[in-house]
């Protein structure tokens, strides 16, 4: 979902699994071509060294990153390595993004994005619920068994506060303006619209993955 999909198109959520698993991939016979199945960054970012740094771009309210989390999840699990994987929830606006990106590295600070990320996204998907309010939030959190008043607590700490204004930062220097998408090594990105279908994305994530490591 990009900025103005989002601007014109909340919560029209069916429409967007629709490219899943359907579809012609539009990454070309060989290899993927720069400029049309993902993008080189004009200035490379810093990363840490020492591991191949790959970043899944998310928002908890799209419904092309709730289609597309099983399936990287499972690709995630099957990295090698050399590989360092995570995710960023980015915001397009304040809200209901910025409180999204806070549920993520609450959930995030104590240990629980294995337990509680796909509820998080089924509850908006599925049950219809906003999660974009303290209140509610806290109440998602008691009902799947996970302490309110703890999760309160890191949801409105400094950490998260400044960890949401470094993803930010992270998503504005990728140029990110759509999710999902994927960051390879602060060097590339793509995502389904530049490589035709979600599988095509992780495929030319693979592919960026094994140039880098060549060097």
């Amino acid at each position: 979902m990009n900025r103005r999909e989002f601007a014109t198109r909340v919560g029209a959520a069916g429409a967007a699994i629709a490219a899943l698993g359907t579809g012609t991939a539009a990454r070309a016979q060989g290899a993927p071509v720069e400029g049309t199945h993902y993008v080189k960054l004009s200035q490379p970012l810093p990363v840490t060294p020492g591991k191949i740094e790959v970043i899944e771009f998310f928002w908890y309210g799209c419904p092309h990153c709730n289609a597309f989390e099983p399936m990287l999840d499972a690709w995630q699990k099957g990295l090698p390595a050399d590989v360092a994987f995570r995710r960023v929830p980015v915001a397009f606006r304040d809200e209901p993004f910025t409180a999204h990106q806070r549920i993520f590295y609450a959930l995030d600070a104590m240990g629980l994005i294995p337990t509680m990320h796909r509820k998080v996204f089924y509850a908006i998907h599925a049950e219809r619920q906003r999660l974009d309010k303290p209140q509610e939030i806290a109440a998602f959190m008691a009902k799947n068994g996970v302490d309110s008043a703890k999760f309160l607590e890191n949801y409105n700490s400094f950490s998260t506060q400044t960890k949401v204004r470094q993803a930010a930062k992270l998503a504005a220097d990728y140029k990110i303006d759509g999710v999902p998408a994927i960051g390879v090594h602060g060097k590339y990105f793509t995502s389904g619209t530049l490589a035709g279908t979600p599988e095509g994305s992780l495929k030319v994530a693979e592919y960026l993955i094994q140039r880098e490591r060549k060097g």
